[in-house]
């Protein structure tokens, strides 16, 4: 037998035997330092924790678990933050589109008895003008057939209303108009003519509204508005959403 084959074979079973002696010592070395309860002395970012905390841990764990739960927070929050400024956003670019506009219906107005005037009134008592001719309604806020406006959303809205009446020469001008807000006058106009034959007159108002109030124009009792009812004419739109 050659001698360099044995020496080989011998070196090797003699090296497995120092690495599996070595391995257990290892094993037992690491149980006791698992079982310990001594005190090491370690800095933050070493990691001899596992010796007295938990495998695989460091010194840092604590502040590094405070950090995690602090980042959390702040990220739910900022969540929040983002949500409620994206909601903002869509209202301010046109997430709310509110706005009317309406005119009266010429075929509104009747014949007086005794003259040739088409007018719409005189009533007994205060009347919604029934603007029917809508030529824009975002959000579907009006109501031709009442005349009536109301807030989808709340916020700051803008109206305006134009009153025209024309008679004959020997008419008399006689009307008088008025916003209404939840059954409370806001702005009116009003004519009692003596040397002119026809009047125009606007008013513009800004409020408040909640969603649900509602607003429209009346003619109040006694009074009439004639001929061009066209030229009645009753716009409103928002100017910006409440959004908290």
């Amino acid at each position: 037998m050659d001698v360099l084959p044995l020496m080989l074979l011998l070196g090797s079973l003699f090296l497995c035997g120092r690495v599996e002696a070595l391995s257990s010592a290892m094993d037992v070395l690491k149980q006791d330092a698992l079982k310990s309860d001594v005190s090491l002395t370690c800095s933050k970012w070493d990691c001899d924790c596992p010796f007295n905390r938990q495998r695989g841990c460091c010194c840092a764990a604590n502040e590094m678990y405070q950090v995690e739960e602090e980042s959390l927070k702040r990220i739910k929050y900022l969540g929040e933050k983002i949500m409620s400024l994206n909601t903002r956003v869509n209202a301010l670019s046109g997430g709310f589109k509110v706005s009317f506009k309406a005119t009266m219906n010429q075929n509104i107005a009747i014949e007086i008895p005794g003259s040739t005037e088409r007018c719409f009134g005189p009533f007994n008592t205060n009347v919604p003008i029934p603007y029917s001719n809508v030529a824009l309604n975002s959000g579907n806020g009006y109501n031709p057939s009442l005349g009536i406006f109301t807030a989808p959303s709340p916020g700051v809205y803008m109206f305006s209303f134009t009153a025209f009446s024309s008679v004959g020469v020997d008419g008399r001008l006689y009307h008088k108009v008025q916003l209404m807000k939840n059954g409370k006058m806001g702005v009116s106009v009003w004519e009692n003519n003596r040397e002119d034959i026809e009047d125009s007159a606007t008013q513009v108002v800004v409020m408040e509204m909640q969603r649900g109030d509602q607003v429209y124009v009346e003619l109040v009792s006694g009074r009439k508005l004639c001929t061009f009812m066209e030229y009645n004419i009753f716009t409103g739109h928002i100017v910006y959403p409440y959004t908290e």
